[in-house]
């Protein structure tokens, strides 16, 4: 019998997510309802705790892909690594704290068929933000948006909210040129997105802080502004991309 074609590919990058690698329970179960099929990549970014330990205690009672390597590369990397190993005809990718819910996939359905690259936004009408970042952040990261937009030349309102979806065709042009791999590096494959002429949909999502974040000012912020004028260097010097 021929294999159906995957539809839906979802990757979800980790490390040290001991405390909540649980919520692929959640996620697993919302992609067991959708009628189209799907495949769940996990990408332990060099784990230092028990986290590739429980994804595989998980795996024996759940259908899901593990990716795993020793030494930690960065949120960019590991979704780059799913990105480039997935086989969907649209691959998405989602923080595994849920602070946008793996349900607001439903609204990415409605229009993947119609654009490129689909994004989530916290920025535009319609969204709904739960619970907000301290203040501090919520600037920061208003400025980092503002600064890209300034930079890079492209105009979305969110660029590091964590749930993302492109197609199959612009996965593989974009991530297999991507070359920041830390915090800078939503920014760059919106850049590559523009750059290699593909559709951009921003969709309003609901979002929730973590209180587990990962983020750390100021280091994280200086760190992304630099990864900013990297990614400029690397198009207009090395001619890289």
């Amino acid at each position: 019998m021929k294999q159906k074609s995957i539809y839906w590919s979802v990757i979800v990058p980790c490390y040290n997510e001991s405390k909540r690698v649980n919520n692929l329970v959640k996620i697993l179960e919302y992609l067991h309802e959708l009628e189209k099929p799907w495949e769940l990549i996990v990408v332990d970014d060099g784990s230092t705790d028990d986290t590739l330990a429980k994804l595989n205690k998980l795996k024996k009672r759940a259908n899901f892909k593990i990716i795993s390597y020793k030494k930690n590369q960065g949120k960019g990397y590991a979704v780059k690594t799913g990105m480039l190993s997935a086989q969907g005809k649209y691959r998405l990718f989602l923080d595994v704290d849920l602070s946008t819910p793996i349900t607001e996939m439903e609204k990415f359905s409605k229009v993947v068929d119609e654009y490129d690259v689909v994004i989530g936004t916290r920025k535009l009408n319609g969204a709904r933000v739960i619970e907000h970042q301290p203040l501090v952040r919520e600037y920061l990261g208003g400025a980092f948006t503002f600064l890209s937009q300034i930079i890079l030349d492209v105009e979305v309102s969110d660029f590091t909210c964590g749930f993302k979806c492109y197609s199959s065709k612009a996965s593989q042009k974009i991530f297999q040129n991507a070359k920041i791999f830390r915090w800078g590096f939503d920014s760059e494959t919106l850049f590559l997105a523009k750059k290699y002429g593909f559709s951009i949909k921003e969709v309003p999502i609901v979002w929730k802080n973590s209180k587990l974040t990962k983020v750390h000012f100021p280091d994280d912020i200086v760190n992304s502004l630099r990864e900013l004028f990297a990614i400029r260097y690397n198009d207009w010097v090395k001619k890289s991309y």
